[in-house]
């Protein structure tokens, strides 16, 4: 699986973001992986939907970025 990058979410953990083909589908994938003993593994957390959908998706995270921190968004 094609690895795109790493983001670091704490001591133990970090966020992948990868495309590959599944079953013939371009796939976008964003998984959190863990560190199971020196080894990171994937975790349940994460998403994967379709490459297509992708500046759909990205819209939408922008518009989170956006809205008020009250309502979620970034303070």
């Amino acid at each position: 699986m094609p690895l795109f990058t790493k983001i670091r979410k704490n001591d133990r953990e970090e966020i992948r973001v990868m495309r590959n083909d599944w079953k013939g589908h371009d796939m976008i994938n964003v998984r959190v992986f863990y560190d199971a003993g020196g080894e990171m593994r994937p975790g349940k957390q994460g998403i994967a939907f379709k490459a297509e959908l992708l500046s759909d998706v990205l819209w939408a995270l922008n518009e989170a970025l956006q809205m008020p921190a009250e309502c979620g968004g970034t303070p």
